[in-house]
């Protein structure tokens, strides 16, 4: 049975933001969609979890990253990250932004249940 309209866009982010712009496009044209009122779901998988490094510095197009956290987190929209994928970093998400970490498995069922989806 296809989703239904009310399911969320899934914005999956896999890219490294320490080498990549494709990480800060995703959370961009992420929050391009919630401002068109849709409900958007962040993922984080592999190298992507690095948006949520403490040192922004480290990462390409580390300001507006920074910046697009803070406007996430001030929605309150939490990323759903792939618990393996976590660093073992004190810094990591030193900003304290809602996390919902999940197994590989928990990351499939959620994309079954996207409408949308956009691959970064």
């Amino acid at each position: 049975m296809p989703p239904s309209e009310q399911a969320p866009v899934l914005v999956v982010i896999s890219s490294d933001a320490r080498q990549s712009h494709r990480a800060n496009e995703g959370m961009r044209i992420g929050l391009g969609i919630i401002a068109g009122e849709n409900e958007v779901t962040f993922v984080l998988t592999g190298h992507g979890v690095h948006l949520l490094d403490g040192d922004t510095d480290d990462l390409v197009d580390g300001d507006d990253i920074a910046k697009f956290r803070a406007n996430l987190k001030a929605l309150d929209i939490p990323f759903h990250v792939d618990r393996d994928a976590i660093p073992d970093d004190p810094d990591w998400n030193a900003d304290g932004h809602p996390v919902v970490p999940l197994s590989r498995d928990e990351l499939a069922a959620l994309v079954t249940r996207g409408r949308r989806f956009i691959v970064f």
